[in-house]
């Protein structure tokens, strides 16, 4: 299996529902967005996938949710903006973009995202 990673980042506020503690106020993180992929061939250039394309899928994602407060942006307003569901999240929209995009050669293996500089979450399947 080949794999490649990009890492991004996005300032965002967030409250946690049914917790007991700080964070359950509203607040705001500097999040850190690391999305592996993975795959068995190559493209004809010899790539997974390109870089600035794996980008582009994830400016999707960030875009919609850089300088918001998430627990006013679907599916947040229900779900829980904790990290591990952030990683989940990530993962199911750069996932369903690059299957189209590379007729499925080209999968999301995990997705890690970081709250803080020493806290961090994983999701993969």
């Amino acid at each position: 299996m080949y794999e490649v990673t990009v890492e991004d980042s996005f300032a965002a506020g967030h409250y946690l529902r049914d917790y007991k503690g700080k964070c359950e106020n509203p607040h705001g993180h500097n999040y850190k967005v690391r999305v592996t992929l993975s795959g068995a061939s190559l493209d004809k250039a010899g790539l997974l996938l390109d870089f600035k394309d794996l980008k582009e899928v994830m400016k999707h994602v960030i875009d919609r949710l850089d300088h918001q407060m998430l627990n006013e942006i679907e599916p947040f307003i229900e779900l829980n903006p904790s990290a591990e569901n952030l990683a989940k999240y990530f993962y199911d929209q750069t996932n369903g973009r690059l299957k189209s995009l590379t007729s499925g050669r080209v999968a999301v293996k995990d997705v890690t995202v970081w709250e803080t500089d020493t806290t961090t979450a994983r999701y993969s399947e």
